[in-house]
């Protein structure tokens, strides 16, 4: 039985291919082998400052072969990564080094002064340089023991929350959570190693425990994808032409743009063969292009918030889609259970909506430092009074259709009363994107005004009229946009996703 997820990288990779390419960034490779002595030097280097377990480590980097370096550096040391977005505000980060009250945090010297402005004392610092050299500065023998007294419900790592609704709370996730996920993932989607990942999700997105896990346990390469390409999909789709990459786990909205743009249909991508996507709901019609161009890929929609390691449920797109049908997000994962409750806290039946909750192995620890927010979202299974169960209160709302599948509606929170109706949002949104010319778009609510606002990417504006004359046929008059915002392009969000609270702030 497997307890620690640093066993995938000894008994996994390190045996298997240790001088295979691990990593690859810009011109720079390094092998599994180089990998392992940088992190066991790392490790070295924190337990000379950090004697503790369980603790976590912040990690201040940029998505790099350093950023691999550091997460194993801790988790061989016993402790739990913490990856900050280094682009973060000030407050937003000093917020989170507070909570997380470390005593070693590792960066590089490139990043220093940006610590030092947040007031991060300099002896708290351990520079990946350090590590990440030819001799080998530590005893293996000490460090493999150490990870003895490890056991599978200790922290892993902590994700942070995006923080729209004030300050970002840590996610606490752990090994025994991203262990059963990881195994999951390997044996359902066919992962066996051979996999060359063009990464662009950021390593402070829960995308990345499947990449870092598939690299070392499988001996996946992993390609850092330039940040800045995610801002030029042209460049984004060339940059995947030019190399071997053949796996990808993105965000959809970046996906949304390279079918806009008709990119596809430019620059084969032949070698691309497993597609996952997370994060956000996938509009049909954006899939259906991928799909057209790629008819010999595995599309794998995945759903879970950050409260569930990765995600909860599945869907591999193995049926035809028209362009009006939703995409599920499909079938629990092995060994989670999707409850689906309605406003009496009992399980909805088919077709009818109510609050998507979690059970298993899959639901993390809780939140980092944060007791009350935690005793919130994580609570006992109203379904069982025999015993101690927690389940997560996802917040989404769904229901399960004919064919036993997940549907994803949207957030309870942008579920809207107007004219005496309940609204969902999402689905305005899913009707909009089946107008002709309108690429993307967001839909929010002005509670003050009684206003529904659409807000929509288009080469140019459109005449209201025009709008509402393409939804008529879609959507009842009480759910038809009042407010029309053309945008060249939407505010994006670090993710990659809109910034809806962006656009609920401009709004209203």
């Amino acid at each position: 039985m497997q307890i620690n997820v640093i066993d995938y990288f000894e008994k996994g990779s390190l045996l298997k291919c240790r001088n295979k390419v691990a990593v690859r960034e810009q011109n720079r490779e390094y092998t599994f082998g180089d990998l392992e002595r940088f992190a066991k030097n790392c490790a070295a280097l924190i337990l000379k400052r950090l004697s503790a377990r369980n603790q976590p480590v912040p990690v201040f980097l940029p998505k790099s072969a350093q950023n691999i370096v550091a997460d194993l550096g801790i988790l061989y040391s016993g402790n739990c990564y913490a990856n900050l977005d280094i682009k973060s505000p000030p407050q937003r980060l000093k917020g989170m080094l507070q909570n997380l009250d470390a005593s070693v945090i590792i960066t590089s010297a490139a990043h220093v002064a940006a610590l030092r402005a947040l007031e991060i004392s300099e002896d708290k610092l351990l520079l990946v340089e350090q590590a990440m050299v030819a001799e080998t500065a530590y005893d293996n023998a000490t460090l493999l023991k150490r990870l003895d007294s490890v056991v599978d419900t200790d922290p892993y790592c902590i994700i942070h929350t995006s923080g729209s609704t004030g300050l970002p709370k840590g996610v606490a996730l752990n090994h025994r959570s991203t262990i059963d996920f990881a195994d999951w993932a390997f044996a359902r989607l066919g992962l066996d190693g051979s996999e060359v990942m063009g990464s662009l999700a950021p390593i402070y997105f829960d995308a990345y425990t499947l990449e870092f896990c598939l690299c070392i346990a499988k001996g996946a390469t992993w390609v850092v994808i330039p940040d800045q390409l995610a801002m030029f999909p042209a460049k984004l789709v060339e940059f995947l032409a030019t190399q071997p990459i053949n796996f990808i786990f993105w965000v959809p909205t970046i996906m949304v743009n390279i079918a806009n743009l008709d990119l596809l249909a430019k620059m084969k991508l032949d070698r691309l063969k497993k597609v996952l996507f997370i994060g956000e709901v996938f509009p049909t019609r954006h899939f259906n292009y991928w799909r057209r161009h790629l008819p010999g890929a595995l599309f794998v929609n995945l759903y879970g918030p950050i409260e569930i390691t990765v995600a909860c449920t599945y869907y591999i797109a193995d049926r035809e889609l028209p362009e009006e049908e939703k995409m599920p997000v499909g079938f629990p994962c092995r060994n989670t259970d999707i409850l689906i409750l309605n406003d009496q806290n009992q399980l909805a039946r088919q077709d009818e909506q109510g609050e998507i909750c979690v059970r298993g192995s899959s639901v993390a620890l809780g939140y980092w430092n944060n007791p009350e927010r935690t005793a919130k979202g994580f609570v006992q299974n109203p379904l069982n009074h025999h015993y101690p169960e927690l389940i997560y209160r996802t917040g989404d709302l769904g229901y399960w259709n004919d064919r036993g599948e997940v549907m994803f509606l949207g957030r309870r929170d942008f579920q809207i009363k107007h004219l005496g109706y309940r609204i969902e949002l999402g689905e305005i949104e899913h009707a909009v994107l089946q107008v002709e010319g309108i690429r993307n778009c967001c839909v929010v609510y002005n509670q003050n005004k009684k206003e529904i606002t659409l807000f929509y990417e288009c080469d140019k504006e459109l005449a209201p009229a025009f709008i509402r004359e393409r939804l008529s046929p879609l959507l009842p008059k009480y759910m038809l946009p009042t407010v029309f915002t053309w945008m060249e392009l939407m505010p994006r969000n670090p993710n990659g996703k809109i910034d809806r609270q962006k656009l609920v702030s401009s709004a209203n």
